[in-house]
């Protein structure tokens, strides 16, 4: 007679200690197993931990092989090998198709073509047909009743409601280029990016983050220009916004809410950017045919012009007495504009034109970026100067995939750079300037525009372009979305700065508006006082949220 049976590998030992009695029954099974050597079950385990895969020429039945093939896998069956996806929030590539849950999957061997939990059955067979037909039998159920459903929901009778099939094959590129091209052109506007909200217009905050979604003021800017690769406003610490409208430059007050015009463009050129001095008492304003004009903001004269650039100054970034203008020709220079001969250096490091400049607030480091998707962070030591000094850039980055327009340094945590790229790349990437690493990468749903860190809150707002013309408010160094408002333009946004307190944004966008939004609180105590000094805009007459009651003019 058999002793006690041996198992076929530890790894398929039962938990349970009781022995089970060998009955007669039992032991005449016993004797009719076959230990041929087909027997999946009987495999001599090696020694080694490696893990055995199914190549390893044992024959296998035909319907553990359907098993496998299926990617059904059984306790003591083969096992089969498992495509593992790893996502890691990257969107799917291009070519992917996607596929609902509901729709049956194809086996990617081509063994079994029908799905495992839903059968493909035959019209004759309709499963649909034979419900309706239970429900049109006056034993069951009431004709008229069934009829008035049918009519108010426009679902016809004895036909089939849902359909459980293989998707349709996609459209090949090659057969109609046409198509193919309309359709890559509209994707950005369909396609679901992270961070997009399911709704065209509106706003979403989380519990703990709250802004408002309107904003406090809006004055109109007629003749904003529409392009992404200017910058036309900003605030001083004096509180004061200059706007740059087609040939003309004007300044606002807010604190009395008087215009002033600095003069205008030469004739048959623009205002390309603009950017207030730190102290807030001269403006730098670049012209579309090269020039930098220097003026005084007290008394509306211009100082002096600097001419030497071949192409449009679109960025202007000042530290104490030394102007940085980014030209179109790829060149960037530090104007001196204490001496006559003000060009005292010259950066070369980008093939594309400079349309995002920006000094930190120590001097020591100026980042830029261009049109070649570079970002480029320079020494702002300057050291030897002069006419022909070239200085060289200390870290080079080319891992945005657009034009880098937004540049932002952190104000509470000098070594981060955060750069934001345009419409092919919008992503969001900060960077380490001392050791020149990337720490974090946010993929937004539209082109950046600008960025801007909260002076007080460890928080990095952002502005976008098509299709969301939005304002974002993320986490640092989560860099979760904390708040959105969306459409906060009727165009896409394309300037932003923050006024002096730190609490208030404005933007301008091509439909020819600024508005200035409510963003960050810097205290109980000065939001106290801003209560009681602006519960009645000295400007519009009314409260300061009334801002559709009227709407100011720059002009």
């Amino acid at each position: 007679m058999f002793g006690q049976p041996k198992t076929p590998s530890r790894r398929h030992r039962t938990r349970s200690e009781a022995k089970t009695p060998l009955t007669p029954s039992l032991v005449s099974g016993i004797n009719n197993i076959s230990l041929a050597s087909t027997n999946p079950f009987v495999i001599s385990r090696p020694s080694s931990p490696v893990k055995r895969t199914t190549s390893s020429g044992i024959p296998v039945s035909d319907s553990l092989q359907r098993q496998a093939s299926v990617g059904v896998i059984r306790k003591g069956g083969v096992e089969s090998r498992l495509d593992v996806v790893t996502r890691d929030y990257v969107p799917p590539p291009k070519s992917e198709i996607k596929r609902s849950r509901s729709t049956p999957a194809a086996n990617r061997n081509g063994v079994n073509q029908r799905d495992r939990f839903i059968t493909n059955r035959d019209s004759d067979l309709d499963v649909a047909a034979t419900l309706e037909q239970m429900h049109l039998n006056p034993k069951s159920a009431s004709p008229g009743h069934t009829a008035r459903l049918a009519a108010a929901t426009g679902v016809p009778l004895n036909r089939r409601i849902l359909g459980y099939h293989e998707q349709p094959p996609s459209a090949s590129s090659s057969s109609d280029t046409a198509l193919a091209q309309h359709r890559e052109f509209a994707r950005p506007l369909y396609a679901s990016r992270p961070g997009t909200l399911p709704s065209s217009t509106g706003a979403t905050t989380n519990k703990s983050r709250k802004i408002p979604t309107q904003p406090e003021r809006v004055l109109d800017a007629p003749g904003m220009v529409d392009d992404f690769y200017l910058n036309l406003i900003s605030w001083s610490c004096q509180n004061a916004v200059a706007v740059a409208l087609e040939a003309s430059t004007y300044i606002w007050k807010a604190d009395t809410g008087t215009v002033v015009q600095m003069g205008e463009a030469p004739e048959g050129t623009y205002v390309s950017s603009v950017d207030f001095s730190n102290d807030g008492m001269f403006l730098g304003i670049g012209i579309g045919n090269g020039d930098v004009e220097l003026w005084d903001v007290e008394s509306g004269q211009k100082l002096r012009t600097m001419s030497g650039h071949q192409g449009q100054v679109a960025t202007l970034s000042w530290h104490q007495h030394i102007l940085t203008s980014g030209c179109g020709d790829g060149s960037i220079w530090h104007h001196d504009v204490r001496i006559p001969r003000h060009k005292v250096m010259e950066l070369l490091g980008h093939t594309g034109e400079v349309c995002g400049l920006k000094w930190r607030a120590d001097g020591e480091l100026l980042a830029s970026g261009g049109n070649d998707n570079v970002v480029n962070i320079w020494d702002g030591r300057l050291g030897d100067v002069g006419e022909g000094a070239r200085g060289s850039a200390k870290w080079t980055k080319r891992n945005h995939t657009a034009a880098v327009k937004a540049i932002a340094w952190c104000p509470w945590q000098p070594s981060l750079l955060a750069s934001g790229g345009g419409t092919n790349d919008a992503t969001i990437n900060v960077w380490n300037s001392t050791t020149g690493a990337r720490l974090h990468s946010l993929k937004t749903p539209s082109q950046i525009t600008s960025l801007l860190w909260a002076p007080a809150k460890k928080e990095i707002l952002s502005t976008h372009g098509y299709p969301t013309n939005s304002i974002m408010v993320h986490a640092y160094p989560s860099m979760e979305r904390v708040a959105e408002i969306r459409d906060a333009h009727d165009s896409r946004v394309l300037f932003s700065c923050v006024g002096p307190a730190g609490d208030v944004i404005c933007t301008g966008a091509g439909d020819e508006n600024l508005k200035f939004w409510r963003i960050w609180d810097t205290g109980s105590e000065e939001k106290a006082k801003k209560k009681k000094v602006a519960s009645v805009d000295e400007v519009g007459g009314g409260r300061i949220n009334s801002t559709r009651e009227g709407i100011l003019s720059i002009r």
